[in-house]
């Protein structure tokens, strides 16, 4: 489960689960992002006993897969060209698994010590058993309102007393002056 959970969040830079499997799935990731950082041979060698090579982005060649799905926030994605199949349909050609984590993810967290992922709460109730839904992402190429750049109408109000306060001190001590 471990190995699913953070092969899919490598593969598509997020993954919505349930909190307690994103809780344990997160100390792995992490451990996997610094062991791939190093990017030798033993780091690459470790990372395939720890997690499963296999072929990632292959649903961007599928001809079943909606167009609005064929796109990533995180990672450019391949070409359809790049991504290959038999004349059975089989898979033939696409990217690995470890060599994305390598060549994209370890270079995506280079100047960071750790604190690669991040969990958020939805507030949604998977339906079988009403269990919290979690995001699960990776940190730093994030997109939306929280974490677009603008400021919040709390920190806009927040910025506009203390420079209230501010232009009040400086009033005052202008008039001691």
């Amino acid at each position: 489960m471990m190995r699913n959970l953070a092969a899919g969040l490598f593969e598509h830079g997020q993954i919505t689960t349930t909190l307690p499997k994103a809780k344990a799935v997160q100390p792995f990731i992490e451990k996997l992002i610094t062991l791939a950082r190093s990017k030798t041979l033993a780091s690459r060698r470790a990372l395939t006993s720890r997690i499963n090579d296999r072929s990632i982005h292959s649903w961007v060649a599928d001809p079943n897969t909606k167009e609005s799905r064929k796109k990533s926030d995180f990672w450019e994605l391949p070409k359809s060209e790049d991504i290959g199949f038999n004349r059975y349909g089989e898979l033939k050609k696409s990217p690995r698994l470890i060599q994305h984590i390598v060549s994209k993810v370890a270079t995506l967290f280079e100047g960071r010590a750790g604190g690669y992922t991040r969990i958020v709460k939805l507030d949604k109730r998977r339906l079988g058993d009403a269990t919290d839904l979690v995001v699960l992402q990776l940190v730093g190429r994030e997109s939306g309102s929280q974490v677009s750049g603008n400021k919040s109408r709390r920190r806009k109000a927040a910025d506009a007393r203390t420079a209230f306060a501010a232009k009040l001190r400086k009033t005052r001590e202008e008039a001691k002056a």
